[in-house]
This record gives structure tokens, C-alpha cells and sequence, in this order.
């Protein structure tokens, strides 16, 4: 009897040990599955972006692709990683109307998220299926002379407008960008998983070095840079590679933002014409966002960074280069080393009906911006009765702050400091900005 109770436990112990293995193999496939599910639905809509534009170059050269796709692709999730923008109307000082337009993009050139901020349509239900095929040629012959008149060689002109044929695909992502239709605290979940926070943890670990040295050229912590790089491209991961002037040539030719995107498709040929990139390296996301900080190339233009003096300003595959860029375009747009970016706070009862007392005078050209309440002095807001997240009382230190409702009233609250517009103008949206921010302090520890 004794022999056989010990054979017995000692069975049950084996069969508890495997299935303790088998769970642990499953929850980690999860985390695996989990930190990755974004970017697979990112690589989906490239994809199909990129085959669009392969099948409709060789249509207009008599041939078809291999692997080309025979049929319109089917619409997929939105890169709610790489494309992050806001979902609802933040804070403003005035109610917004039950039907809100969505934001109108700033008159400069965002790094790589054109998509994140589209101009109020007026009518836009759905993207055209089919184009004016005369009229987009006569299109491309307008911008090729413009361009030569810029001054850019007609050979590059040539080149990189040869093969140019409207893509159906990049009109229907900039009509369904699903991020308009998720709360801030879904967008956020999507983004700060434990795989990414923990992932951001290891390569500031493994280039705590190179960061520390970008940190103290250009006066940004590192966790802000490694936030930024995270989202835009999960840390370089997602790589971009819908052919460039076909998704600006389309965007430009469309009626919607074709001022902006003319101008980005001219700064293309610029980059071309400059010898930055060669002509077949010239690829991007769907809305022409290109490299690991998924720079626009105006930005990139004016804000790409030769961190280590070869003479090139490689974004693509150059991590001194890619910290550097992220670092010098927040430098540019204000950034302070001595702050942070803002705190969740929570309000006092009533404080909504305060709200048209402190609207923000002016026009900045950032939507999210004009949204926030003006700034006030730290000390104020706790007059006016705010206290941080957890209760306690403001810090008592010599900021202002504004306060933003990413979600209206009914939302979280946060009162963001100057650093917070400067991420603002990375990308010129609430969720985008917040969540930046919130991954910082995950990968700092905090």
C-alpha cells in the first residue's frame, strides 16, 4: 500500500510538472501573439498598398507582376501602432458639436503621420474606385514642370515619375483610418503592452551609451526618443514598403489634402534629386511616412540628423542617425530636458461648466493644440480645485500646464506641460501624444 501511494504522488507531481510547462508555453505564445498582432496588420495594409502599385505600374506597361493581386484588396485593421491619432475631441473650452469634423492638419510638414491629421472633409463618405486616368497624367505633367522649375533635375524627374499610376488601396486608408473610432484608454492598451514596455527597457539597456550621448547633444531623455521610436516603427521593427511617389502622387492628386501632399511629393524628388536616397530604396508607409521615426520627407528635409558624420542622414537603418533625427525635431519644436511632459489629475465636482472661462485664445495650427484650456500656473489649477490621479495635491513647482480630456467630459483628465505640445507637433494628436508619454514613464519605471 505504501509503494503504491508513493508511486501514485510521485505521478501526480510529473503530470503537475508538465502542465505547468504546457501553460508556460502557452502564456508566453500569447505575449508573443500580442506584441506582434499590430504589426502584422500593418505589414497586411502595406502589403496590399505595395501589390496595388505593382499591378497598376505593370498594367500601364502592358504586363502583370508576378504575385501582383488580381483583385482590390480587402480593407484591414488600421496600424493603430504606427499611425496613432486621436479617436474623440480633447478638452476644449467650449462644447463640440455632436458631429466633429476630423483634425485639420498643420500648415508644416509632421514627421511621419500626414495620415493622423486630415482635413475636415466636407464630403467624404468613401474613397473613388477608379480614376480619371487622362486627368492624372495631365496631373503628373503639371507637377513634373513644377518640379523642374524648383530646380531639380529633369532626370530625376523623370525617373521617379515614369512609372506612376494611382493606387485605389492608399485613398481607402485615408478614408477608414479606424483610430478615429476607438477611446484613448483602447488606443493606449493596443500600444503599452508588457512586451513593448519591456522591449523599450532592453534596448535602453543596450543603448544606453548612444542615447546618453544623443541625450546630451540635443537635450531630450532618452525615454521620450525610445517612446517615440517604439510607436512610430515598434523600435524599427515594422518596415515600411509601399512605393513612395505612388502613395504621394495619389494623395496630392486627390482633392482632400493635395496641397500638402504636393508639397511632400516635391520634397520626395528633393531627397531624390539631393542624392540622400537612391530612387529604389524610396519607400514608405501608405501615407509616404518613411524610415524608423516614419519621417514625412519635408521632416526629413529639415529635421533628419547625421549623428556620426559619414555624410548620410540615415533614418532607414542608422540607430545614431534615427535617435538623433526623433531627438533634433522635439529639440526644434521646444523641448525642455528640465521637465516632463504633464500628470493624469482628477477634477472637482462640476468643473465642466468652468471650462469656457479658460479657452485658449488663437490658432496654432495643431488642432489638438487649440483644443487644450490655456495654460495656467500649477498653483492655480489647485485653487480651481484639481488634485493628481491618486488624491494628493499638486506638486508645488513653478509650471504651468493645460488641462486635456482626450475623451470629452466623461473621460480621464491631464494636465500636460510645454514638453507635451512638443510631441504635439511630432504628431497632432491627443491619443498619439498621451500615449508617447505614458510609454515613456513605463520604460523609465515609473
Amino acid at each position: 500500500m505504501m509503494a503504491v501511494e508513493r508511486f501514485g504522488s510521485s505521478d501526480g507531481q510529473r503530470r503537475r510538472q508538465v502542465l505547468a510547462r504546457s501553460a508556460s508555453r502557452l502564456l508566453l505564445a500569447g505575449l508573443v501573439f500580442s506584441g506582434l498582432i499590430a504589426c502584422a496588420e500593418s505589414r497586411s495594409d502595406r502589403l496590399a498598398a505595395r501589390k496595388e502599385a505593382e499591378a497598376a505600374a505593370a498594367a500601364a506597361a502592358g504586363g502583370t507582376p508576378a504575385g501582383a493581386a488580381t483583385q482590390p484588396a480587402s480593407s484591414s485593421a488600421a496600424n493603430a501602432a504606427t499611425k496613432p491619432v486621436q479617436a474623440a475631441p480633447a478638452a476644449t473650452a467650449q462644447p463640440a458639436p455632436a458631429a466633429q469634423a476630423a483634425p485639420t492638419p498643420a500648415p508644416n510638414a509632421t514627421p511621419g503621420n500626414a495620415a493622423a491629421q486630415p482635413a475636415a472633409p466636407v464630403q467624404e463618405a468613401r474613397a473613388p474606385t477608379s480614376f480619371d486616368r487622362a486627368a492624372f497624367q495631365k496631373f503628373l505633367d503639371g507637377v513634373r514642370e513644377e518640379a523642374v522649375g524648383k530646380g531639380i533635375k529633369s532626370a530625376v524627374v523623370q525617373q521617379a515619375l515614369a512609372n506612376v499610376e494611382p493606387v485605389a488601396r492608399v485613398l481607402e486608408r485615408d478614408r477608414n483610418q479606424a483610430e478615429f473610432k476607438i477611446d484613448f484608454a483602447t488606443y493606449r492598451d493596443r500600444v503599452i503592452t508588457t512586451a513593448n514596455v519591456e522591449r523599450g527597457r532592453r534596448l535602453r539597456d543596450q543603448h544606453r551609451e548612444l542615447l546618453g550621448q544623443v541625450a546630451q547633444r540635443y537635450g531630450v531623455q532618452p525615454r521620450f526618443i525610445l517612446a517615440i521610436w517604439g510607436i512610430e516603427t515598434r523600435y524599427g521593427a515594422v518596415k515600411a514598403d509601399v512605393p513612395l511617389f505612388n502613395s504621394l502622387a495619389t494623395l496630392a492628386y486627390d482633392q482632400r489634402r493635395s496641397a500638402f501632399f504636393r508639397n511632400e511629393l516635391f520634397a520626395a524628388l528633393q531627397m531624390l534629386d539631393r542624392g540622400y536616397i537612391d530612387y529604389g530604396s524610396m519607400k514608405g508607409s501608405w501615407a509616404g511616412a518613411m524610415g524608423q521615426p516614419q519621417f514625412m520627407p519635408s521632416s526629413y528635409l529639415a529635421y533628419a540628423e547625421d549623428f556620426d558624420g559619414d555624410g548620410k542622414r540615415d533614418i532607414w537603418g542608422n540607430q545614431g542617425d534615427v535617435f538623433a533625427s526623433i531627438a533634433n525635431y522635439l529639440a526644434k519644436h521646444s523641448w525642455s530636458s528640465a521637465q516632463t511632459w504633464g500628470r493624469d489629475v482628477k477634477l472637482p465636482a462640476g468643473f465642466q461648466t468652468k471650462l469656457p472661462e479658460l479657452a485658449r485664445e488663437g490658432r496654432s495650427g495643431c488642432r489638438a493644440i487649440d483644443q487644450m484650456t490655456r495654460d495656467l500656473p500649477l498653483s492655480e489649477w489647485a485653487r480651481l480645485g484639481v488634485r493628481r490621479g491618486d488624491g494628493g495635491e499638486l506638486p508645488r513647482v513653478n509650471l504651468s500646464g493645460a488641462l486635456v480630456q482626450p475623451d470629452g467630459p466623461n473621460g480621464p483628465s491631464f494636465l500636460v506641460y510645454a514638453n507635451y505640445r512638443s510631441v504635439l507637433r511630432y504628431n497632432c494628436a491627443h491619443h498619439y501624444a498621451l500615449t508617447v508619454s505614458m510609454l515613456a514613464d513605463r520604460i523609465e519605471g515609473s
